[in-house]
C-alpha cells in the first residue's frame, strides 16, 4: 500500500504540490480568524453540582458569584462622608454599564466582609450577563475605563478579568516564544540535515500542519467552545511533528539514493518504510490525544481538537507533500550543504551502534541505575496536591494579580470568594436551619441568608432590606463567608464539610472551592477510562506493526517510568516552589488539575513517536538479517538514534521557549514538562533502556502465540519490496 502511495506521489508530484500551496493559502487566510473565536475558560464540568447551582442562582435568583471584583481605595478611609457618596455613585455607574447584571458594594449593602481590615479599601462585586464570550466582551471596557472616579482609586480583578488577561498575555508570549524558537530551529535544522535546502523542508511541513489546524479549530469553534490554550499546542506540536516526520523521510530518502536507487524507486522505498512508520506514529499520537475527548471540560477537549488535527495534517504533509517535493528535488535535496553535509553511516559503525552494543553487553548493569533514577525522580508525585488556575498564575505586577493579592491579605472575611448554597425548594425556615448548621463549621466566618446573618451557630443580625434577594418564593440561597483560600485543599475540605451536613433538605453548593472539588472529580473519575483507551489502542497498534506481545508491553512500562519521573519533577518544581526564582513564578502549593492528563496524553504520544521510529527500523533489520536480535537492535539504533535525538533536541527548543518566555504558570509548567519528557525519552529511555530490555528479551521480543500470529499475518502492516522499472 505505501509503496503504491510513493509511486502515486512521484507521478502526480506537480499536481499535489499545487494543491498543497492552495490549501496553505486558504488555511492561512481563513484560519487566522480562529484567534477571535477562542476562549480562556473551560475548566468546569457542565453537569457538576457547582455548575448546576450556578445556573440556578442566575436563572431563579438573578444572582451568582462576581465576574469582576473592583478594589476601591479611599485615602481618608471608605467610611468618610466623601468616600460613601463617591462609592455609591461609582456602584450605580458600574451597574448601568452594558452587560452588567448586578453590581453591589460595601456602600450599597453595608456588608462588613466587603470592607478591608484597615478600612482603606472596599469592594464592588460585579456580575455580568450572558455566556462566557458575552461576559468577557462586557468585562473589557469596564477594566479599561475604570481606574479612578471621584477621588477613588480602582483596581479590577476577578474571573472575567483573569480570562481577559490570559488571552492577551498568552498571545504576546506566543509571539515572543516563536520569535526565539523559529530562528534557532532553522539554524539547528540546517545543521542537523547538513544543508540549507533539506533543513527548510520541515518548516514547510510545519506550516502546512499549523495553518491547517488553525482552519480546523476555526471550524470546530463554530460548533463548540475551544480554549485559547490549544493554540500553544498547535504551534509546538505542529512544528515538532513536522521535524520528526521530515527527519525520518528525508534521512531514508538520502539513504536510498546513496544505495543507488533512482528518484522514483527511492521515493517508493522511502514511503514504503519511513512513510509506514510515520503513519503508525501519527495514528498512535492521534489516539493518545483523542482520549482527551472523554473529559467534559472543554479546556481538555480543545487539546484533542487541535492535537488530532495537527497530527493528522502533519502526517499527510509528510506522506504526500514532502515526498512530492523530494520527487522534484531528487539529489538536489543536499544543495547548499553545510560543511561536509550528512552522509549515511556504514552498517555496523557509528556512535549509536557503539552505544547499543555497549548497553547490550551489560543490560542489567546499565538498565538498573536508569530505572532507579526515574523512580527517584517520580517520588515527589506521592505528595501531589491539585488545584485550579487563579490570579497567582500571572506575574505580580498584573492588575488581576494585584487585586487577588489584596483580597488575600486585606479581606480576611472572604468578601469576594464566598460559597453559595442553593435550596431549590426550601423556604426561610429551611434556609435558617441550614445557615445555622453551616455557621458552626470551624472555617466559616459568617452565613448570610433571607432570615439574617449567622455565626458560630447563632443568629448575629436581623435581615436587612437587601436580604430579600435570598428568597424567590419557591427556594432560597445563602452566602457563606470564609477566610480560607478558595483554590486550596482547605477550600475543598470546607465544601465537603458543607455537602456532608445532614439537613433533610436538598441543597447545592457552588463557588470557587466547589468548582475545584467538582473539576477534580470530573477529571479523575474518567482518568482510568482514558488510560485504558490509550493503553489498549497503543498495544494493538504496536502489535499490528511488530507482531510481538513483549514489545508493546515494554513500551507501556517504559512510558510509565519516564512520565512518572516527569510528573515528579513538576511537583518538586511547581507545587513545592523549587526553582520559582529562576523560572519567575509563584507557587500556589498545587498543580493545575487538568495539566497532568494533558501532558500525559501529549508526551505519551510523542514517546510512542520515537518508539515507532526505533522499533520499526529494528524490526526491519531483524527480518532482513534472518532473525539476529542483537545485530538488529544495534543497527536499528544506529539508523534512528541520530534522528530521534536531533528531532527531540529541535522540538525541545520550542517547548523550552514557551517555558522560559511565558508569564502564565500553566504554560511554564506545560513547556517544561514537555521538554523534560522529550529529552528523557529520546536519551535515557530510547538510547539505554530500550536496548537493555530488548537484549534481555532476546528472540522472545518477536514472539506471539499461533492464533495472534495468524491475526498479525492477516491484518498486520508489513510490506514487500517495491517493484518497478528501475529495480
Amino acid at each position: 500500500m505505501f509503496a503504491w502511495l510513493g509511486r502515486f506521489v512521484f507521478h502526480r508530484r506537480w499536481a499535489l504540490l499545487v494543491g498543497t500551496v492552495v490549501f496553505v493559502a486558504l488555511a492561512g487566510v481563513s484560519g487566522v480568524s480562529v484567534f477571535s473565536q477562542l476562549k480562556g475558560g473551560g475548566f468546569d464540568d457542565p453537569d457538576a453540582e457547582s455548575v448546576r447551582a450556578r445556573v440556578l442562582l442566575a436563572e431563579e435568583f438573578d444572582a451568582g458569584s462576581p465576574d469582576l471584583v473592583m478594589v476601591v481605595t479611599a485615602d481618608g478611609g471608605v467610611d468618610s462622608a466623601t468616600a460613601k457618596a463617591a462609592g455609591q455613585a461609582l456602584t450605580d455607574e458600574v451597574a448601568d454599564e452594558p452587560g452588567v447584571a448586578q453590581a453591589v458594594s460595601y456602600w450599597s449593602t453595608g456588608n462588613p466582609a466587603l470592607r478591608s481590615e484597615n478600612g482603606d479599601r472596599a469592594l464592588i462585586l460585579v456580575r455580568l450577563a450572558g455566556d462566557e464570550e458575552a461576559v468577557e466582551a462586557a468585562a473589557e471596557p469596564i477594566i479599561a475605563d475604570y481606574a479612578a472616579r471621584g477621588g477613588l482609586e480602582i483596581d479590577t480583578g476577578g474571573p472575567a478579568a483573569l480570562g481577559v488577561s490570559l488571552g492577551g498575555i498568552i498571545g504576546e508570549d506566543l509571539a515572543i516564544a516563536e520569535a526565539i524558537a523559529v530562528p534557532l530551529t532553522l539554524i539547528l535544522l540546517a545543521l542537523v540535515f547538513g544543508s540549507v535546502i533539506s533543513g527548510l523542508l520541515p518548516i514547510g511541513v510545519g506550516a502546512i500542519a499549523v495553518l491547517g489546524t488553525f482552519l480546523s479549530l476555526f471550524l470546530v469553534s463554530q460548533a463548540t467552545d475551544v480554549s485559547i490554550f490549544a493554540i500553544n499546542l498547535t504551534t509546538a506540536l505542529g512544528l515538532g511533528l513536522a521535524i520528526d516526520y521530515s527527519l525520518l523521510i528525508v534521512s531514508r530518502f538520502r539513504e536510498e539514493i546513496a544505495a543507488g536507487l533512482g528518484t522514483e524507486q527511492a521515493i517508493a522505498r522511502t514511503v514504503q518504510t519511513a512513510g509506514r512508520t510515520v503513519a503508525f506514529s501519527g495514528l498512535i499520537v492521534a489516539v493518545a490525544l483523542s482520549a482527551l475527548l472523554i473529559f467534559p471540560l472543554y479546556f481538555l477537549r480543545s487539546f484533542a481538537y487541535g492535537g488530532v488535527a495537527v497530527v493528522s495534517i502533519a502526517m499527510l504533509g509528510a506522506l504526500i507533500s514532502l515526498p512530492a517535493l523530494l520527487s522534484v528535488l531528487g539529489s538536489r535535496v543536499d544543495r547548499l550543504a553545510i560543511g561536509k553535509g550528512r552522509r549515511p553511516v556504514a552498517t555496523g559503525t557509528g556512535r549509536w551502534h557503539r552505544i547499543a552494543t555497549t548497553v547490550m553487553r551489560r543490560p542489567l548493569q546499565v538498565g538498573t541505575p536508569v530505572v532507579l533514577l526515574l523512580v527517584l525522580l517520580a517520588t515527589p508525585l506521592l505528595g501531589v496536591t491539585f488545584g485550579l488556575p487563579d490570579d497567582r498564575y500571572l506575574p505580580r505586577d498584573q492588575a488581576v494579580r494585584v487585586v487577588g493579592d489584596t483580597l488575600r491579605t486585606e479581606f480576611g472575611g472572604g468578601g469576594a470568594s464566598a460559597l453559595s448554597v442553593v435550596l431549590p425548594s426550601g423556604g426561610p425556615e429551611q434556609a435558617a436551619g441550614l445557615a445555622q448548621q453551616i455557621s458552626e463549621l470551624a472555617e466559616v466566618a459568617a452565613v448570610e441568608t433571607v432570615t439574617g446573618t449567622y455565626a458560630d451557630g447563632d443568629q448575629v443580625s436581623e435581615p436587612g432590606p437587601a436580604a430579600a434577594r435570598f428568597d424567590n418564593g419557591t427556594g432560597a440561597y445563602m452566602e457563606v463567608r470564609s477566610g480560607v483560600e478558595p483554590i486550596s485543599p482547605e477550600g475543598e475540605q470546607l465544601v465537603r464539610d458543607i455537602r456532608e451536613l445532614d439537613t433533610g433538605t436538598e441543597f447545592l453548593v457552588t463557588g470557587q472551592s466547589a468548582d475545584l472539588a467538582d473539576s477534580k472529580d470530573s477529571i479523575f473519575s474518567r482518568v482510568p477510562l482514558a488510560l485504558a483507551i490509550i493503553a489498549v489502542a497503543t498495544f494493538v497498534l504496536l502489535f499490528l506493526m511488530t507482531g510481538s506481545l513483549l514489545i508493546p508491553l515494554q513500551a507501556l512500562v517504559l512510558n510509565v517510568l519516564s512520565l512518572g519521573a516527569v510528573f515528579g519533577a513538576m511537583v518538586w518544581i511547581f507545587q513545592d516552589g523549587n526553582l520559582s526564582g529562576l523560572l519567575d513564578f509563584t507557587s500556589t502549593g498545587t498543580i493545575d488539575t487538568a495539566i497532568p492528563m494533558l501532558v500525559f496524553c501529549i508526551a505519551f504520544g510523542l514517546s510512542m513517536d520515537y518508539e515507532v521510529f526505533l522499533i520499526s527500523r529494528i524490526k526491519e533489520e531483524y527480518d532482513a538479517n534472518g532473525g539476529h536480535n542483537t545485530a538488529a537492535v544495534a543497527n536499528g539504533l544506529q539508523r534512528t538514534g541520530r534522528i530521534m535525538t536531533a528531532a527531540a533536541g529541535v522540538l525541545s527548543i520550542t517547548f523550552i521557549a514557551f517555558a522560559l518566555t511565558s508569564h502564565v504558570n500553566t504554560i511554564k509548567l506545560f513547556g517544561l514538562a514537555m521538554t523534560l519528557a522529550i529529552l528523557l525519552d529520546a536519551t535515557l529511555v530510547r538510547g539505554l533502556l530500550v536496548p537493555a530490555f530488548l537484549r534481555l528479551g532476546g528472540d522472545a521480543n518477536w514472539w506471539a502465540p499461533a492464533p495472534l500470529r495468524r491475526v498479525y499475518d492477516r491484518f498486520g502492516l508489513s510490506e514487500s519490496e517495491p517493484q518497478g522499472d528501475n529495480e
